[in-house]
């Protein structure tokens, strides 16, 4: 199982990046894809979700109307557009990957937990300057 992350950067303050995260080694169908962001000395965090299942999402509150999250089953690749990002957005992201049926419905509302997630990528640094 791979998942590796790509797409980021250096930006200014209103700007945007998008995120790929492209996955081999499973059924991508039969997965929910979390993107996470971690800053040094703080726990990871949940931004947005995708389940593929069903293209059900989710969208930390602090990122809904700004990042829009999308899947490519034919490329087995999920997206992160983010736009108008802020200097707060500047941390390291993470893709990681937990299997569908797993999932209860209140993740749509409370978002992915980063323990029950199953494998990660390497994460790519988003860094953006006011």
């Amino acid at each position: 199982v791979q998942l590796v992350e790509s797409g980021g950067g250096l930006v200014q303050a209103g700007g945007s990046l998008r995120l790929s995260c492209t996955t081999s080694g499973f059924t991508f169908d039969d997965y929910a894809i979390g993107w996470f962001l971690q800053v040094p000395g703080k726990e990871r965090e949940g931004v947005s979700a995708i389940s593929n299942d069903d293209d059900t999402t989710y969208y930390a509150d602090s990122v809904k109307s700004r990042f829009t999250i999308s899947s490519d089953k034919a490329k087995n690749t999920v997206y992160l557009q983010m736009n108008n990002l802020k200097p707060e957005d500047t941390a390291v992201y993470y893709c990681a990957n937990i299997w569908a049926e797993s999932l209860n419905h209140s993740w749509v509302v409370a978002g992915l937990a980063p323990g029950a997630m199953s494998y990660w990528g390497k994460g790519t640094l988003v860094t953006v300057s006011s």
